[in-house]
């Protein structure tokens, strides 16, 4: 839900900061998930740039909202049921056009962001002129509708803040500017009432934990590297040749708007396997700093992280729930892999493991749910990158990061797919490691990439 404010002027008196601090407490006990977006004025006229005094998690300038907009023809329908031309004079006059091209600026970054979506199913509350309605609809956010105490159709219909007249969970983008929220003689009834058609916060709903990709995120996919659809015969060649191919998110969208930026090295081993060696060095940040988390459950890796800033080491097993598992080390004939003569490790739940017909070295393990802990760590205002390497877990973890919603607080995964592939050291032999094939690796990654995730084949 989204909060828009706007005020000609400041006011000292102790009834507009009681509304406020009321206000204030409302929203955070009942809207768990609101972006609230203060405002002031409504124009667009410093030269070529839209200035925007956002919330803090939100800082920024919009440049290019300075363009003239060209008037737009609203139609509005007569009781015969015929549409004509609603009142041309206001729509094309010059308050008007400023208007729609200062809402326009705002809404269009927050889609960007994916704070709003063409999908959303949006409210503008007390709006006596329809300006924010009409513009939603222009760019795309078909689904809006306003309210105001005196309708305006076909953009405003009759009803009041302290008095929604829709039912509970309508709405997952809550609009309201015109400085309704202070002027509002009801403002615990209009707080109430703003939580109640929320989204996400109008009850419990079986499906809170399911989320939807916005449309962008979906165009995106479509201007990534293509798939390597055939098996290849040498995978240590094909795929690491690949990496030249990847087509960074980072490279493709502006990222500064973000509150924090962080990378989740989901089976990282030692620093230098691609923390040090691929994402400090090679991802495309953009002049921002990002905070790594390290999640790895070997444990002759963790001496080394306690020397590493910005970088904090999760030591346990990504795993799809809190429980006890056993992590398995060995690797297959000639495999050249070992980091201070430590081979890959995979993990196995205590309960029914087959460490007895293994002739590696085997530890018990703490696994953690994986993605409570994401949902737990980063929020959708965060950059997440998340590179995986977790030895055939991925067929467990990925699953489970769409059951509870917590892929869409992705935005880029580089993902290695474990199958048996063909051995290097064994021409005409496969690995006996994973039961897993390309073929499921390769559904996998589409899967993916239809649901709207940017994922890259890794490495």
């Amino acid at each position: 839900m989204a909060t828009l404010e706007h005020t000609a002027g400041k006011s000292n008196s102790f009834r507009s900061l009681l509304i406020r601090l009321l206000l204030l407490g409302v929203f955070i006990i009942g809207v768990r998930f609101a972006y609230v977006i203060v405002i002031a004025g409504e124009s667009c006229t410093v030269a070529d740039f839209c200035f925007s005094s956002f919330h803090e998690t939100l800082s920024l300038v919009i440049a290019g909202a300075g363009a003239a907009v060209k008037p737009l023809a609203v139609e509005s329908t007569t009781a015969g049921g015929a549409a004509s031309p609603a009142r041309p004079e206001i729509y094309t006059s010059k308050e008007w056009t400023n208007a729609v091209r200062f809402y326009s600026s705002v809404l269009k970054h927050l889609i960007a962001g994916g704070y709003l979506s063409p999908a959303s199913k949006s409210l503008c509350v007390e709006t006596p002129t329809g300006r924010d309605v009409f513009t939603m609809r222009e760019i795309g956010v078909k689904s809006t509708v306003g309210i105001s105490r005196k309708a305006v159709k076909p953009l405003v219909k009759s009803g009041r803040g302290h008095r929604i007249p829709f039912p509970t969970r309508s709405f997952d983008f809550i609009f309201s500017g015109e400085g309704s929220l202070e002027r509002s003689p009801f403002p615990a009834e209009f707080a109430a009432e703003l939580v109640k058609v929320d989204y996400f916060g109008g009850g419990e709903d079986d499906s809170s934990d399911k989320c939807s990709v916005p449309e962008y995120k979906h165009d995106l996919v479509k201007n990534a590297e293509p798939l390597i659809s055939m098996e290849p015969l040498k995978p240590w060649i094909t795929l690491k040749r690949n990496l030249k191919n990847i087509k960074y998110l980072s490279s493709m969208v502006d990222i500064s708007f973000k509150r924090r930026y962080v990378y989740v090295d989901v089976g990282a081993r030692s620093y230098g396997s691609s923390i040090g060696s691929w994402f400090r060095k090679q991802y495309p940040k953009q002049n921002k700093t990002f905070h790594v988390y390290a999640i790895e459950a070997d444990r002759t890796f963790h001496p080394e992280y306690a020397l590493k800033k910005a970088v904090t080491l999760v030591p346990y097993a990504a795993w799809v729930k809190n429980e006890t598992l056993t992590f398995e080390i060995h690797r297959d004939p000639g495999e050249q892999v070992e980091v201070k003569g430590r081979g890959m490790g995979r993990i196995q739940p205590l309960q029914g493991s087959s460490s007895e017909d293994f002739d590696g070295e085997v530890e018990k393990i703490k696994g953690f749910d994986f993605a409570a802990w994401l949902k737990n760590t980063v929020s959708k205002n965060d950059f997440v990158v998340m590179k995986m390497d977790v030895e055939g877990t991925e067929f467990d973890l990925i699953p489970r990061l769409f059951e509870t919603g917590a892929i869409c607080l992705v935005d880029e995964i580089f993902l290695e797919c474990h199958y048996n592939r063909w051995q290097r050291c064994c021409p005409g032999q496969r690995s006996a490691k994973y039961e897993k094939t390309y073929d499921q690796c390769l559904q996998l990654f589409n899967s993916l990439r239809q649901s709207g995730v940017l994922v890259h084949q890794w490495w």
